[in-house]
């Protein structure tokens, strides 16, 4: 897999039926590693490492609705009340992030309220802390440190 823009993590894989799978510490089962997948597991350590978010607080790839449809979000991160710190969507490296890619992330937030969006393909990262008074979000060059609340 490609080397995406995120300090190196130590990852776990098995070899089965000639597919190559990652460990996901979250799920803690492992999944088939696939380009979106790389960046997904990267963002967990991320999240884990250099946020420094406890483990409980890390949901990965569930299903929520939107509109009446079912979507899946590919990492969200709570707030000890169960409110929604950090949405965060995933993308392969090939693929641009475009205001596309933005406007799908903000419709999954319609419905989760989250204080802070991740939108990553790997090499390059956007962060923005939603202002929901204003209706718009504001980039940010990082995401704040993870604080106890």
């Amino acid at each position: 897999m490609q080397k995406l823009q995120f300090p190196t993590y130590t990852f776990r894989f098995k070899n089965s039926e000639n597919k190559v799978s990652i460990f996901d510490e979250i799920r803690k089962k492992f999944i088939i590693l696939t380009p979106e997948e790389w960046v997904r597991q990267h963002v967990v350590r991320y999240l884990l490492e250099e946020k420094l978010i406890p483990k409980s607080l890390i949901n990965v790839e569930k299903v929520l609705k939107v509109n009446g449809l079912r979507k899946r979000y590919d990492a969200v991160v709570y707030n000890s009340d169960g409110s929604i710190y950090i949405l965060v969507e995933c993308k392969a490296p090939e693929v641009k992030i475009t205001q596309a890619v933005f406007d799908q992330i903000a419709r999954y937030n319609l419905t989760m309220d989250a204080e802070y969006l991740m939108v990553t393909n790997g090499l390059n990262h956007y962060f923005c802390q939603m202002d929901y008074e204003n209706e718009k979000y504001d980039f940010l060059p990082n995401l704040p440190q993870y604080k106890i609340n």
